[in-house]
């Protein structure tokens, strides 16, 4: 990949899409190509293919999903497993057909199994039953890289696969009923600061440990992954450690200056109990995440301030 190198990155305006398109503009790259939903449906296959066939595209970053949290997956299951399969299936099959050079396919630690030693290696997917409260989105993202792995096989192309951990960051989802867990604490507790409320609830008993790792430095790892590494197997992309939600909590309620109390709804689903990859392989490639959870916290909560409050206040 060079700087002019036509790359097109697929979910610009999302969490993930955003960073990476933040990412290669910093880096020099000038021959960037990105669409709207609504002005590129990729769960339109006819769209798609006319899209590809018009932009000579040499560089895919894949990272349009559709996403959410426990509530959303809980609620609206076909929709996660069909439009995930969908945008993928348009977006791979299009590359090879129009002789993408790489792609990068962004998919989940939810593929692994609920029960999987800690911390995951790439080596356990498919081997145990998956969490069920997100179960057709993680098999959706199993699907991509299995595609991605048959074309390679079968065609010969070069479209490897990375699972990123829990992200956070700027164009993060601060809704409350689809967002996940760091995000909605950001904007539960800025709530409750602003209401002078006294408590905040949080979901579950707070004992399940999870890994998170800043949008900015997701963008930094695939950037090197698209330059460095080429491989039917695929790349976990985290920092190498967790924190239990309790303690999560308490980090966020500091950060954002609420004095009041944590409270833990015990009646509400806790999710997979511990979600932390082995980020050997990715180290061993020379790649480490460089930003502190707490530093990532303060930079996610001043763009909440920014972009997301400030629209609140202006209803």
């Amino acid at each position: 990949m060079d700087f002019n190198s036509r790359i097109y990155v697929a979910g610009h305006r999302g969490l993930v899409g955003s960073a990476i398109l933040r990412k290669l503009k910093r880096e020099g790259y000038t021959n960037l190509v990105y669409k709207t939903s609504k002005e590129l449906d990729l769960t339109d296959r006819d769209a798609v293919k006319d899209f590809f066939e018009n932009e000579n595209i040499d560089y895919v970053f894949l990272a349009a999903a559709k996403v959410g949290g426990i509530v959303a997956n809980n609620e609206f299951p076909a929709d996660f497993i069909r439009d995930n399969i969908l945008i993928q299936t348009n977006v791979i099959d299009a590359s090879y057909r129009n002789n993408v050079k790489k792609l990068l396919f962004l998919g989940s630690t939810c593929i692994y199994p609920k029960h999987a030693p800690q911390p995951m290696k790439e080596e356990h997917l498919l081997t145990g039953e998956l969490e069920p409260t997100n179960e057709p989105y993680a098999i959706a993202k199993i699907a991509g890289i299995k595609m991605c792995q048959s074309y390679n096989r079968q065609y010969g192309t070069d479209y490897i696969s990375a699972m990123p951990t829990n992200l956070y960051g700027e164009n993060d989802n601060f809704d409350l009923k689809t967002s996940h867990v760091l995000p909605a604490l950001i904007r539960k507790f800025h709530e409750a600061k602003s209401e002078n409320k006294p408590s905040v609830e949080i979901w579950g008993t707070g004992t399940p440990k999870r890994e998170f790792l800043y949008s900015d430095d997701l963008a930094d790892a695939t950037i090197f992954l698209m330059q460095n590494y080429s491989g039917n197997e695929i790349v976990n992309i985290g920092v190498g450690h967790d924190i239990s939600i309790r303690d999560l909590a308490a980090t966020i309620k500091d950060i954002v200056g609420f004095d009041g109390q944590i409270t833990f709804n015990t009646l509400k689903p806790d999710g997979t109990p511990r979600k932390l990859v082995d980020v050997t392989k990715l180290n061993d490639l020379g790649w480490e995440a460089q930003t502190t959870l707490e530093d990532g916290i303060k930079e996610a909560y001043k763009w909440y301030l920014n972009n997301i409050e400030t629209k609140i206040e202006s209803k």
